[in-house]
């Protein structure tokens, strides 16, 4: 039987989701989760501020389970969103990708408009830059984003969705090319509950307030 191949995330974006987290959390705070997580070489050795694919998935949903058993799944949670938000307002909107949907023009565009362009970026960053496998679909009044290959929940088992750290970058990301609106996503399926892909299901209208 052939080794199953390993799949790898970008060095950038695990190190500013480390940094985010050791801002959030505290140096011992974050110490204490990645001993949890059984990585304890990345204490004060963060990967690398590259694009090299080099960082394990086992690992990333190793620091996110870890999270969780750490704080309970309500704190684990709000720490992974708080994180990832952060993360992509930090490093993901420098990618060349979602960086061209923040042009003058792009601005211009009906709100659906800009949400499908920002989501397919998002994607196309992630399938370009990592193993991740990520697609978009239009539903008429809402937007499914789908990762068929999940970093965040990699080798993980759950009775629920706890894709947070890319539930936050969805948020973030969407608040960012519609200008500042905040949408209600929530992740309907996750791989780690059984379910075949991780699927997030995005309303086409905001938030109201």
């Amino acid at each position: 039987m052939a080794e199953e191949r390993k799949l790898f995330y970008p060095n950038k974006i695990v190190r500013i989701y480390l940094e985010t987290l050791e801002e959030v959390m505290g140096r011992n705070g974050l110490s204490a989760v990645l001993n949890l997580a059984k990585l304890p070489h990345l204490i004060d050795n963060y990967p690398p501020n590259n694009l090299d694919k080099a960082f394990p998935f086992e690992d990333f949903a190793a620091i996110n389970q870890a999270l969780e058993d750490m704080y309970g799944p309500r704190g684990g949670r709000g720490l992974a969103l708080r994180a990832s938000r952060a993360s992509f307002d930090k490093g993901l909107k420098e990618f060349g990708a979602v960086a061209g949907v923040a042009d003058a023009a792009f601005r211009l565009l009906p709100l659906k408009v800009k949400m499908g362009m920002g989501l397919k970026a998002m994607a196309d960053v992630f399938n370009r830059f990592s193993d991740q496998v990520t697609r978009v679909e239009d539903r008429g009044d809402h937007f499914a984003y789908i990762i068929e290959v999940c970093p965040v929940c990699y080798g993980r088992r759950s009775d629920k969705p706890v894709c947070y750290a890319a539930l936050g970058l969805l948020i973030e990301g969407l608040r960012w090319v519609s200008g500042g609106k905040e949408f209600d996503v929530e992740e309907v399926k996750c791989i780690a509950a059984g379910d075949p892909v991780c699927e997030f299901i995005i309303p086409k209208k905001p938030k109201e307030g």
